[in-house]
Order: C-alpha cells, then sequence, then structure tokens
C-alpha cells in the first residue's frame, strides 16, 4: 500500500511539476514576446521592415513580420517574406562541403592544385579548410561582388577564376584570419566539380529539399512572387528583390555564387535549424566541425571562426555561433546558442545603421529578463529625406539645427551630407537641397576637396556653370585629381 502510495505521490510531483514548470515555460514565453513585440512595433513606426523569428527549449517565441515588404503596394512583411540573405549563404557552402566529406568525395585538407589547373605556385597548397576559415590570403573580393543600387556586376566564370588567381594574396595560406568572399565562391566551383551538377542543384538536392525548405536558393525554387521583399536601402532607396534580377540575368555570377545572395523565408531558416539540430542533413560529427572555432578573428580572440559560421563563447558565458549578411539594402543575422537551445533569425529590406544590431538586441532580451531596449531610431537619411519633402532648400538652417540636436554623431563629420547629397542628385531630384548640403559641407570642412568637387556636382546639376567652374577648381587645388575633367568638360562646354 505504501509502496503505491509513493509512486502516486511520485507520479504527481512529476506531473505537477512538469506542468508548473509548463506555465512558467509559458508565462515566460508570453513576456518575451511582448517584450521583442512592442520593441519592434514601436520601432516599424520609426522605418523598421522586416521580420523576426526566436525559438526557446523547442518552442516558437515569436515568428512575426513589421513593416512593409513592398511600400507602394501596403504589402506587409511576414515569415513567409523572401529575403536576401547576403553572407548567411556561406554557411550552405560550408555545409555543402561538410556533406561531401561524408559521402568521400573530398577531404578538408585538399588542396587547390587536386580541382584547378595551371594554378599560381602561391596559391597551389591552399586547403579547403583554410578556405572555409577565411585564412586562405584571399582578399575579400575580386571587382564588384554585390549589386548596386538594382544593378548586377557582370562577368563571366572564366574571367572571374582568372581575375582571382592572378591576385596577391594578402597573407601566406594558413597565415591568419581575412574575410574572403571569393575564397567561398571558389568552394562552390569545388563542390560544382566534385558533384558534376551545379552549385545549387546541388545544394537543393542534398540540404534544402531533405530540411522541406520549398523557398531558399537563386533560380532553381518556384518562387511565391507575391512574398518578394523590395529593397529599401536606408529606408529611402528603393530596389528590385535579387531574386527578380537573376531572373532578368537569367543567371547568378561568381561574384555572389557560393558566398551570398540567396534568398530565404523566416519559415524556411527555421526548418534549418531543425535540420542542424536533428542531423537530417548533418552527422553530429561533421555539425561539431561546422561549429569548431578554428582561427581568431581578432587580437582579443573574443570571436573565432569556424566554418561559415563566428563562434563566441563570452556571451552569457554560453557558446553562442552566429553570422549576419548584407548587400547593404537587405541585412539578416543568424544567433545561435546551442546549449540553451535558443535560435534567432532576422531579416530586414530596409537596412540602416540603425537596425543591424536588431538580432542582438533581441538576444539581450531572450537572455535577460531585466534588459530593457533603447527605442529604434528613424535612421538619418530617413529623417532628413522626410523633412525636405516637407520643406523649402531655404529652410536648410533648420534641418541642420534638427540634425545637430537629434543625429549629434552623424552629423559631427562630412561623410552624411556628402553622401545624402549625392543621393539627392541620383535621384534627380531636390537638386536645391542637394545643393545647401553642399555648400554647408565646404563652409565647415574647407581642405576637403572631395567636399568641393561634390558642390561643383551640386552647381552643375543646378545649371550654375561658372560656380560649378569654381568649385572644381578649388578641389583641384585641394589634389582631388577626378575634379580636373570636369573641370575641362565644363570649360570646352
Amino acid at each position: 500500500m505504501n509502496k503505491i502510495l509513493l509512486a502516486f505521490s511520485a507520479i504527481a510531483i512529476s506531473l505537477f511539476g512538469a506542468f508548473t514548470s509548463n506555465a512558467q515555460t509559458q508565462t515566460s514565453s508570453k513576456d518575451i514576446f511582448t517584450k521583442i513585440d512592442n520593441y519592434l512595433t514601436a520601432g516599424s513606426k520609426n522605418g523598421f521592415s522586416g521580420a523576426i523569428s526566436v525559438i526557446k527549449n523547442g518552442e516558437t517565441i515569436i515568428n512575426k513580420g513589421y513593416g512593409f515588404a513592398k511600400k507602394d503596394a501596403k504589402t506587409l512583411n511576414n515569415p513567409n517574406t523572401i529575403f536576401d540573405i547576403g553572407s548567411n549563404t556561406k554557411q550552405f557552402t560550408a555545409i555543402a562541403i561538410l556533406k561531401l566529406v561524408e559521402l568521400g568525395k573530398l577531404n578538408l585538407t585538399d588542396s587547390l592544385h587536386t580541382y584547378f589547373n595551371k594554378l599560381p605556385i602561391d596559391k597551389q597548397n591552399i586547403t579547403i579548410h583554410q578556405l572555409l576559415t577565411h585564412t586562405a590570403g584571399f582578399e575579400e573580393s575580386v571587382g564588384n561582388d554585390y549589386s548596386s543600387f538594382g544593378k548586377l556586376s557582370k562577368i563571366t566564370q572564366k574571367d572571374f577564376f582568372e581575375k582571382l588567381f592572378a591576385s596577391t594574396l594578402l597573407s601566406k595560406p594558413g597565415e591568419k584570419y581575412s574575410y574572403s568572399n571569393v575564397g567561398y565562391s571558389l568552394l562552390g566551383r569545388i563542390i560544382e566539380l566534385v558533384a558534376e551538377q551545379s552549385y545549387e542543384a546541388f545544394l537543393n538536392n542534398f540540404l534544402f529539399t531533405p530540411a522541406g525548405m520549398m523557398q531558399t536558393g537563386y533560380l532553381l525554387p518556384k518562387w511565391n512572387t507575391k512574398q518578394l521583399a523590395l529593397g529599401y536601402n536606408r529606408n529611402i532607396i528603393k530596389t528590385e528583390s535579387t531574386v527578380t534580377l537573376y531572373q532578368e540575368a537569367g543567371d547568378v555570377n561568381w561574384h555572389l555564387k557560393g558566398n551570398g545572395g540567396m534568398n530565404s523565408t523566416q519559415n524556411d531558416m527555421l526548418l534549418w535549424y531543425k535540420a542542424l539540430k536533428t542531423n537530417t542533413i548533418l552527422s553530429k560529427e561533421s555539425f561539431k566541425k561546422l561549429t569548431t572555432s578554428y582561427i581568431p578573428m581578432n587580437a582579443k580572440k573574443t570571436h573565432g571562426y569556424s566554418y561559415g559560421w563566428i563562434v563566441n563563447s563570452s556571451v552569457s558565458n554560453t557558446l553562442r555561433i552566429s553570422h549576419s549578411g548584407s548587400n547593404g539594402t537587405y541585412y539578416h543575422t543568424l544567433i545561435w546558442f546551442p546549449k540553451k537551445d535558443i535560435y534567432i533569425v532576422y531579416a530586414t529590406n530596409a537596412n540602416s545603421s540603425k537596425v543591424e544590431s536588431i538580432a542582438y538586441v533581441v538576444a539581450k532580451i531572450v537572455l535577460d529578463e531585466n534588459y530593457s531596449p533603447t527605442p529604434i531610431k528613424n535612421n538619418v537619411y530617413s529623417f532628413a529625406m522626410k523633412y525636405i519633402k516637407q520643406h523649402s532648400a531655404n529652410t536648410s538652417n533648420d534641418l541642420f539645427i534638427l540634425l545637430q540636436e537629434k543625429y549629434t554623431e552623424e552629423f559631427s563629420n562630412s561623410r552624411f551630407l556628402n553622401t545624402f547629397g549625392n543621393l539627392l542628385l541620383r535621384f534627380n531630384e531636390n537638386l536645391d537641397w542637394a545643393l545647401e548640403l553642399f555648400k554647408y559641407n565646404v563652409q565647415h570642412h574647407p581642405k576637403d576637396g572631395n567636399l568641393w568637387d561634390s558642390l561643383g556636382d551640386g552647381y552643375r546639376a543646378n545649371k550654375q556653370k561658372e560656380d560649378a567652374i569654381k568649385s572644381y577648381q578649388k578641389a583641384v587645388e585641394l589634389g582631388n585629381k577626378e575634379s580636373q575633367e570636369k573641370l575641362n568638360e565644363l570649360i570646352k562646354n
């Protein structure tokens, strides 16, 4: 009888304990959701546009979009919105390499001369491991590696690799860490040579399809085009989705392939987490290789690089693996605390310096119940653009006073006004405002030839030829060589 009672008591205690624990988890999860949701909802009123997903202990805490995927159409961001994930493409490449290792197709110690002929001596013995860890010595890029304001750079496969192999190494292979997009492009090409199929096809066959990810890739997915997020650089420069650019070009060149530019959704990236966690696409042994810190990334050795992941153990005294990617307009971050089973996916289609760290703010909210985040602030470009659209250029002094008060750090140097003025010239609108910005800059930084060159551009755009000539002459005096050609052209015409 006593044994039965003891057994019943043990079961009751166990069930009650489990119930209490679950209730506490639910309450905690609800509180975390509310904090994150309030933070991002308020931020969306200041220009934040994107999506956040958080899983903790197997439970989805939040999976929600904010702001607009397409402003004109009033299409809202949501968990199925398709974002460019930038350099988070690299972990797909790294895992594809590890998959080929599992299949017995290659070794991490293989050298480049195994796969490429007629290599320069200094590159022949670079290993796959060195490419994966950014220790091969290659520069970051060869020419332009991303699209710029809606235009994709063009280069043939032959020209890309010829330029890459002819480039000068920054350091001896294996000597030190140096982030390299082209190193991962090389890995992408090795995947093609070994697997005897295209880079994207291999990833689709061995990674994405097994994980159930149907909206991840470059060109192969049957994209739900209604879910494509347009880009809004600094929340003011509208661009097409990179998927649309790839479709128009009919290909993805090696400036991006293997190192960046893939697109995905929040829901697909949650499936990615599940596939890695359950060893659906990689063995436990391979996953350990994937997330081992191999090389310090800074002098303090607080961060190390593994294979497509950055490893850090100083946050909350636990292992954190993370990575971010961006093409300037879209920004994407993955953060994973494997031991705490916390996984965060963050995406934005309106990148600026004010929103790049949102994923890490959300991580603090999840990890520290007492943490109260600083509200998301409208970025200075968006603030200034809104002002000039509502005011005439003769109120420029009022704008400068507001910028000094609200954006002291950005306004303290000449870069912001110069960049913003040049963006207005690019838009070919508010040209009188651009001129006022350039005038202010040269008044406060009179010895900067680049700023006088921009002032010349402003005068020329406003059809004030004589003032443009004087500005270009001043720029030339201060050593700006590019102004001489503009000056000659103006004088000639």
